[in-house]
């Protein structure tokens, strides 16, 4: 599917069936296209946009030890025991200062879970077609880290509902579609609801999407903040590691449940 105007592409590598999660929308904030699909098919919808940010839900380096030197350096007895916690990015021990817990990425690729190294797959072909990373001047090919957890997190200023729930599953829904997002609206999901419905376990789930899906959202737009209001969205983590945006202009000091 080409698009003749820049699009927004959140991808959200998955666990299930389907190798990758991705939701694309366009200037206007409109769904223009949301799936399930292999690697070989996302590089292909990808490819075919002529002006295009690509926002992945997954880390895009390894660490390299910042944390650990961070730790190090505030121990007592430097270099006289293991330092505990400390495998992962800047990014990630960043965000967990801020109650936004999230798990770290190893120094070894061969260490990371599958889903890390399937985006590892993903920043690598970007890559190899032509991508920058944000922030690029000029650039149509754009491509950015984040994270869905830690970016409805900032969104809704408080940790949210746990995604596989049915009020997780609303609320990220509810904090997007208020964002402008030209998506279900969550609320008429109560309107479908009956007594008759209610009592015979008849839900309308259907109204509401799937927590892949809602991930891969809250990336694309991440991606559209991004690129259409930079000012809008902060950076975390140092740059070797690979940096994170997240929708917002700044932190909070604390983010609570």
């Amino acid at each position: 599917m080409l698009f003749s105007k820049r699009i927004y592409i959140g991808v959200d590598p998955t666990s299930g069936r389907k190798a990758f999660t991705y939701a694309a929308i366009d200037q206007d904030m409109e769904l223009v296209a949301m799936a399930g699909c292999d690697l070989d098919d996302l590089l292909a919808f990808i490819g075919g946009q002529q002006a295009v940010v690509v926002a992945v839900n997954a880390p895009s380096h390894t660490n390299l030890g910042l944390v650990r030197q961070i730790l190090e350096n505030q121990s007592l007895t430097p270099g006289q025991h293991q330092i505990r916690g400390a495998d992962m990015r800047l990014a990630e021990y960043e965000l967990r200062a801020h109650g936004i817990n999230i798990s770290g990425t190893p120094s070894r690729t061969e260490s990371c879970s599958a889903w890390v190294q399937s985006g590892f797959d993903v920043y690598r072909h970007l890559s190899r077609m032509g991508f920058k990373s944000f922030p690029a001047d000029g650039a149509t090919h754009l491509w950015l880290e984040t994270h869905p957890h830690a970016g409805f997190s900032v969104l809704l200023e408080q940790i949210p509902f746990p995604k596989p729930t049915l009020e997780g599953r609303l609320q990220r829904q509810l904090a997007l579609h208020d964002r402008g997002l030209r998506i279900k609206d969550p609320m008429e999901f109560f309107e479908e609801i009956t007594r008759y419905r209610l009592l015979k376990g008849i839900l309308p789930t259907e109204m509401i999407y799937l927590p892949e899906f809602l991930d891969a959202l809250m990336a694309a737009y991440t991606a559209f903040q991004a690129a259409c209001t930079p000012d809008d969205v902060v950076l975390v983590g140092d740059e070797t590691e690979g940096r994170m945006v997240l929708p917002v202009r700044q932190l909070k000091a604390r983010y609570d449940s």
